[in-house]
């Protein structure tokens, strides 16, 4: 059963594609199962192509692959078809998500970042704060929206705030040119550990070269066009940040996460704004991965209301892990 939703969001969001004012989806019910769907423009396929793709995956259940062949160019209707199934087989084998994805060693919670949004050099410094002071030791800050040393200079003053203990990130969305991205990493080396998508998510050449700064350099819109093994094979990056909505599901998200973690390239698991379903589903991704660095998944208070009770809050920069089978507690299941 396909069951549409629509969450406002508790402010705009500017993206690619324009600016969005709520995150429209579909929960997909099956017998013993349940996923979520949550395209994003710029990153998923459209609305209507992910309904489409739902409908005819719908139909074919309850042949599983039949029901993945379905949604072959639509990663968010495939991301509702994988972890309906994911949530049905780790309730039959009685074990959380993460267990079921992962080993037996039990993992109360996983660290996460904090997100800083484009604002004046106090405002930055002032939210930045607040986070360490809520217990984040990682904190990352958006770029690119302004020039270039507007952007150093806002980073810088807020390694200058925090105590060094704190990782600072710089999220540039694929804003730079390759002059402002090799001005900005040499400006920041030893101010953050990385810079996320410093240039078009195309360039895996102009990705690797920026490797010879003594900054890391991560790629996320990237993998929105090319794949984990290309990425690897034009090393271009040393840390992959990964969306399951955006790459076709957990299970997908968790290969390329493996693949790349035996290459030695970092993983991170992030979310494009999703509902609970989806955003836990996330969480048990991260736990599965032992080690896993500060996530992107403190993203609940982005949305100004949600399916149902979130099952994994956040508190001194780490959140939750659900520990009952599946992915949601039953009595939280929307």
């Amino acid at each position: 059963m396909i069951e549409p939703f629509s969450l406002p969001l508790a402010s705009p969001l500017d993206t690619a594609a324009g600016t969005i004012t709520e995150r429209e989806g579909f929960l997909l019910r099956t017998r013993d199962g349940l996923g979520e769907a949550t395209p994003l423009p710029g990153w998923t396929e459209s609305h209507e192509d992910c309904r489409n793709a739902l409908e005819a995956a719908d139909a074919a259940l309850p042949d599983w692959q039949a029901a993945l062949d379905a949604c072959t160019d639509a990663p968010a209707a495939r991301h509702a078809v994988s972890l309906a199934h994911l949530d049905a087989a780790s309730r039959v084998e009685r074990q959380p998500l993460y267990r079921f994805l992962g080993d037996d060693a039990r993992v109360d919670d996983v660290p996460v970042n904090a997100t800083v949004g484009d604002s004046s050099v106090d405002d930055t410094v002032e939210s930045a704060r607040e986070a360490v002071d809520a217990g984040f030791d990682c904190v990352k800050v958006k770029v690119g929206a302004r020039d270039v040393e507007d952007d150093v200079e806002r980073v810088r003053a807020v390694r200058d705030a925090v105590h060094d203990d704190v990782e600072l990130r710089a999220d540039a969305n694929a804003a730079w040119s390759a002059d402002e991205a090799n001005y900005a990493l040499d400006e920041l080396a030893g101010v953050v550990s990385y810079v996320e998508q410093p240039l078009p998510k195309s360039d895996l050449d102009g990705h690797a070269a920026l490797r010879e700064h003594d900054v890391g350099v991560a790629v996320d819109e990237t993998l929105t066009e090319h794949s984990v093994r290309d990425v690897l094979a034009a090393e271009a990056a040393d840390v992959v940040v990964l969306k399951p909505m955006a790459l076709g599901g957990v299970d997908r998200a968790r290969e390329a996460a493996l693949t790349a973690r035996e290459a030695g390239v970092a993983a991170v698991v992030t979310t494009t704004i999703d509902a609970v379903v989806a955003r836990t589903a996330a969480v048990h991704l991260a736990a599965s991965l032992p080690g896993v660095p500060a996530c992107g998944l403190a993203t609940a208070d982005l949305l100004d209301a949600d399916l149902g009770p979130d099952p994994a809050p956040v508190e001194s920069g780490r959140i939750s892990v659900p520990q009952e089978p599946g992915t949601l507690p039953g009595e939280v299941r929307p």
